[in-house]
């Protein structure tokens, strides 16, 4: 039966559902009767979504709180153990898998660092060394939680590179500067067999996972638009605008910032992340005469470079002096931050630039006030005088966070029902309307 604007009755019960279990996830939990002003719906929608949703197990109730003059109102709020999630993180040092319940909290993790792969250099690393991490790890992170394959929502996957999407393969991930050329990874997890062909899979750009994370439970939640930059062995953008909702993966990385530069992994040169990735900046240091130790993986040998600059206080209270060749290198780093900052901020002009990654968390708490005061130096006035440049408040977890979220809201979009083969997937607007709700 078709109702007003071309939509079914299903298409308007779907919107219900979705809009009823969106609030009570953000802003839960609720009564039946906060329901109605926070959606939208009528009293009789309300009741009638609510009793589904609670005869289905998504929804539960959660005590009481008085009303004015009539009798408690019960709350209600999502049922974290209706459904799970696995985010994966498929970075450039390590593999993270992570499970969640509902309300994405962890269940349980297994991490395969990359360095034990194969040569260092991570343009180098085997496709099919990466999906064996899958295939061990994912049935080894429901093992662990006691929770069966079925009982999953979806799969969301972080990958470096741009990801495409073909009717024969499904996600395929083009990584320039890991080596991946048209990798149909999606084809390849479904080949595995880890799953029930009713679990899907849901494939994009790690920038853009960390994006999605912090626009909803970080540090951009409540912002209309931001730019998250994930900083690691390389750095990727996420920029989220009034037209690029809900967020689009930015090759960031990649812009110039120095005619006939240093080579970038990627082939060019004086691209940002030849100077700004930590790999890069690694190999800058060591280029200038310092001493990165010897076998130390990436996130070990930063860790020593940023201590050698900015060396802590001893017990009595000196400070040791600063290596001056690493500190040189860090803030001409920064420069080269805030002169590609000034881009973001020029060009999209967002409320919040938001620094994430292994790399930026470690590196922000030391010179992120220089970045700042570079920004502000190569930008125009007035976008830059309306910019606020912070740290992620997720932590190094927010990529497999983010990728989580990929099935959890789809599954919202769809109104709580789990994918089958009646069900199409829903049209990609439904993250607008979804990052939208959770800025509120």
């Amino acid at each position: 039966m078709k109702v007003r604007g071309g939509r079914t009755v299903r298409d308007l019960r779907r919107e219900n559902r979705s809009t009823v279990l969106q609030r009570l996830y953000f802003d839960g939990p609720l009564s039946r009767f906060s329901l109605g002003p926070a959606t939208g719906l009528s009293s009789g929608s309300v009741s009638n979504v609510v009793s589904e949703l609670v005869a289905e197990g998504l929804v539960e109730e959660a005590g009481s709180v008085d009303s004015a003059g009539g009798r408690p109102r019960t709350l209600l709020r999502i049922s974290a153990d209706s459904g799970y999630m696995i985010g994966v993180d498929i970075g450039e040092t390590r593999v993270r898998i992570e499970l969640f319940d509902l309300t994405l909290t962890e269940l349980a993790r297994v991490e395969r660092p990359l360095a034990d792969a194969g040569p260092r250099r991570v343009d180098r690393y085997d496709v099919g060394v990466v999906v064996d991490h899958l295939r061990e790890g994912i049935p080894e992170v429901l093992d662990r939680a006691g929770i069966a394959a079925e009982r999953l929502l979806g799969v969301g996957v972080g990958v470096p590179g741009i990801v495409a999407r073909t009717a024969e393969d499904g996600a395929v991930v083009h990584g320039q500067t890991i080596g991946w050329d048209a990798v149909p990874l999606e084809r390849l997890l479904r080949e595995s067999r880890l799953l029930p062909d009713t679990v899907p899979y849901s494939i994009d750009n790690g920038a853009k996972t960390l994006g999605q994370a912090e626009m909803w439970f970080g540090a951009g939640r409540g912002a209309q638009t931001a730019a998250v930059v994930l900083f690691g062995s390389g750095v990727g953008a996420c920029v989220v605008t009034d037209d690029m909702r809900p967020g689009r993966a930015v090759e960031w990385g990649h812009l110039t910032v120095r005619v006939r530069g240093r080579r970038c992994r990627c082939g060019a040169q004086g691209c940002l992340e030849a100077y700004a990735g930590a790999e890069a900046l690694l190999e800058r240091w060591a280029e200038a005469g310092g001493r990165p130790p010897a076998g130390a993986d990436e996130e070990t040998a930063l860790s020593a470079m940023t201590d050698a600059a900015y060396p802590a206080a001893s017990p009595d209270g000196t400070v040791p002096a600063a290596d001056a060749t690493a500190l040189a290198v860090l803030e001409e780093t920064a420069e080269y931050l805030g002169a590609g900052f000034s881009d973001l901020i020029n060009l999209f002009q967002p409320e919040r630039i938001l620094v994430g990654g292994w790399a930026g968390l470690r590196l922000g708490r030391r010179f992120l006030d220089e970045v700042r005061a570079h920004a502000a130096a190569y930008s125009l006035a007035y976008p830059a005088a309306r910019v606020r440049i912070d740290l992620g408040t997720l932590g190094p977890d927010a990529v497999t966070v983010g990728a989580a979220i990929l099935p959890l809201a789809d599954f919202f979009a769809r109104g709580g029902r789990r994918e089958d083969a009646e069900t199409e997937r829903p049209d990609p607007a439904w993250r607008t309307s979804l990052r939208g709700r959770a800025a509120r």
